[in-house]
């Protein structure tokens, strides 16, 4: 049973990491009380949800969708976000066209449902996003009473991190523009230049934070980086944004964390930051169904600048 404690006139439970023994690119929303959990199945989008993250392994794994057997969005189900936007709940997606299963194939695709509960209702099927490139690991923030889509596209033998506006949740409107390419040591780890899973956070001060996972998965030199853009900042213009020159999570071996990456961001009941992402407990497991999901708060400094902690073994307390 989890250990809940008092901590600043609030009850928290603790959590070991791993929240699951499985879980790759893990994904965490609350709305209320409640929240929902989804990470890559391969062959289904399903969805967790529980008022106590300490409790997931116990929450049923519920399946609100299922692929065509043809098309192209019928197989290698990918890195599933959920964002509840207005009145609606959308889950954003990777798949491959079916005999396809290559990255010439792929594409970002989203469902709506109306419902409150998105582990109920029906899910519509929006389509495949009209990106510039082929592409990975899309996501959306809304900045400044605007929206955006951002996703890793493939440019020649490089993944890139590009963005553009959006219409609706499902439309893409103007121009695409690339913010950010694998052009650091770091990011090209593995054999390929990657930058992927880019996550939006807003800072305290109304700066901008893309998160993003850099250099190959199966290598266990994956890493989490970071993007940055100054308060009232153009997010479609490339020169507002500044690359951190190191990961700002990095393979701990002392904690048995090896290629962390593909994060998300979440705020617990007190409003305090969390980061959630997929490790692997030893390392040479490449990009398997043992990356395991982790979490973590995240401070921020005086500067409004969000602070890392490094990988731990420790149990994490966070508020209910």
């Amino acid at each position: 049973m989890p250990t809940v404690v008092a901590h600043t006139g609030r009850a928290t439970s603790t959590i070991s990491n791993p929240l699951l023994p499985s879980g790759p690119d893990p994904w965490i929303v609350r709305q209320g009380d409640t929240y929902f959990y989804m990470n890559t199945v391969g062959n289904r989008l399903t969805i967790r949800k529980t008022k106590d993250l300490s409790r997931l392994a116990e929450a049923a794994e519920i399946t609100v969708w299922t692929p065509p057997a043809t098309g192209p969005n019928a197989q290698s189900i990918w890195a599933p976000e959920l964002h509840r936007i207005g009145n609606a709940w959308y889950i954003y997606y990777t798949a491959a066209e079916v005999g396809h299963d290559d990255d010439e194939h792929r594409g970002i695709f989203v469902l709506e449902n109306l419902n409150t509960d998105p582990t109920r209702g029906a899910w519509t099927d929006r389509g495949q996003l009209n990106t510039e490139h082929r592409g990975i690991d899309g996501t959306t923030f809304a900045y400044a009473g605007k929206r955006y889509f951002v996703y890793s596209p493939y440019v020649g033998p490089a993944s890139d991190l590009a963005i553009v506006a959006m219409a609706n949740p499902w439309t893409l409107v103007g121009k695409e523009t690339i913010i950010a390419r694998p052009d650091l040591e770091w990011e090209r780890r593995g054999g390929r230049q990657i930058l992927e899973g880019p996550e939006f956070l807003a800072g305290p001060k109304s700066d901008l934070f893309l998160s993003y996972s850099a250099s190959a998965c199966w290598s266990d030199d994956y890493a989490i980086g970071l993007l940055s853009a100054g308060a009232g900042s153009n997010p479609l213009d490339p020169a507002a944004w500044s690359k951190a020159p190191r990961p700002v999570i990095a393979k701990a071996p002392e904690a048995s964390v090896y290629a962390p990456g593909h994060n998300g961001f979440f705020a617990a009941p007190d409003g305090a930051t969390w980061i959630v992402y997929h490790a692997n407990p030893r390392p040479g497991m490449g990009c398997t169904a043992a990356r395991a999901p982790r979490i973590q708060r995240v401070e921020w400094s005086l500067s409004g600048t969000p602070m890392f902690a490094p990988p731990t073994d420790a149990k994490v307390h966070i508020a209910r």
